[in-house]
């Protein structure tokens, strides 16, 4: 069974787009899709620095776009793709492409809820200063009881022993001060406390936009942040979505379950790796590719056509 997973924010770097405007069709579709994103997509990029797409605002509609862009380019028929695709997930903001993808948002209207996001949650990040620590390694427990002595939320959970913390910067440096025994931390490329309490004021903002779009069930299974569940109805996909901004993100559920489904083979959009190296980790004997090029595409089709529209025997 084949999957499409679509990375979160802290994937991005400077140029990435780069090598895809090579290919026909995709700068004039980014610059479309700019006019609703809110910025200039190609800009941000190609050429913009590695601060500038640090900015939740410029980021999260840059990873969208960059998402649906590889999405079409490997497969220009919709109706194919959803043909041979067994499931879809994205991480944090990779939801929102991942919910384009399994149909339940066209591309402007997908464009429209991340340029929002984007907006409302660098907005709530500028009330208070905050950011998000990954910690690898250590005992689950250990780390569990120093992120509640320090304060701090665990706001992603990757599986494999890499939890996020997320918080004040007072908390953070007072974590690196005191990590739990035997991890690692790595200061993640994000302007806030996302999957917070301190994200609150963009739930409400985005409640607000919801109703402005269109929605359909999706037509693929499409697996959610919040539990690792399978969600049917369209409706419920994007309440998850405007409620996620402010609940952590269960990653490790998601993998659990499209190994539960017999996932074969993932292929993750660009800009691509940050999920195929959990993922690699996390469901050993499935195959993963991080198209992170057009140089990609082909090793992709071949995945398609060898694992595409393949049937599995359990359920979610």
């Amino acid at each position: 069974m084949l999957v499409i997973v679509a990375p979160g924010q802290g994937a991005q770097s400077p140029g990435f787009l780069s090598p895809w405007l090579e290919l026909d069709g995709v700068a004039d579709r980014l610059r479309r899709w700019s006019d609703v994103a809110g910025l200039d997509l190609v800009h941000a990029g190609t050429e913009a620095s590695a601060e500038e797409i640090k900015d939740t605002a410029v980021a999260q509609p840059l990873l969208v776009a960059a998402g649906l862009m590889t999405a079409r380019a490997l497969f220009p028929d919709e109706t194919v793709a959803r043909r041979v695709v067994g499931a879809v997930a994205g991480h944090s903001v990779g939801e929102i492409t991942a919910a384009a993808g399994a149909g339940v948002l066209n591309a402007h209207d997908a464009l429209t809820f991340v340029r929002e996001r984007g907006q409302a949650m660098a907005q709530a990040a500028a009330v208070t200063e905050t950011g998000m620590i990954a910690v690898l390694g250590g005992d689950a427990e250990a780390v569990a009881a120093k992120l509640a002595e320090h304060g701090l939320t665990p706001a992603n959970n990757n599986g494999g022993g890499q939890i996020v913390a997320a918080g004040t910067l007072a908390q953070l440096e007072a974590l690196k001060e005191d990590p739990p025994a035997g991890s690692k931390l790595v200061a993640l490329k994000v302007a806030g406390a996302f999957h917070t309490e301190h994200m609150a004021p963009g739930v409400e903002r985005l409640a607000k936009v919801a109703p402005t779009l269109t929605v359909a069930d999706p037509q693929v299974r499409y697996v959610s942040n919040k539990d690792g569940e399978v969600v049917t109805s369209g409706a419920e996909v994007l309440s998850r979505l405007v409620s996620q901004v402010s609940n952590p993100v269960r990653w490790d559920l998601c993998m659990e379950t499209l190994g539960r489904l017999g996932a074969t083979a993932v292929i993750e959009l660009s800009p691509a790796g940050t999920l195929t190296g959990l993922l690699k980790r996390n469901l050993k004997g499935v195959a993963t590719l991080a198209v992170k090029t057009p140089a990609d595409l082909d090793k992709a089709r071949a995945l398609v056509e060898e694992h595409g529209g393949q049937e599995q025997e359990n359920q979610a």
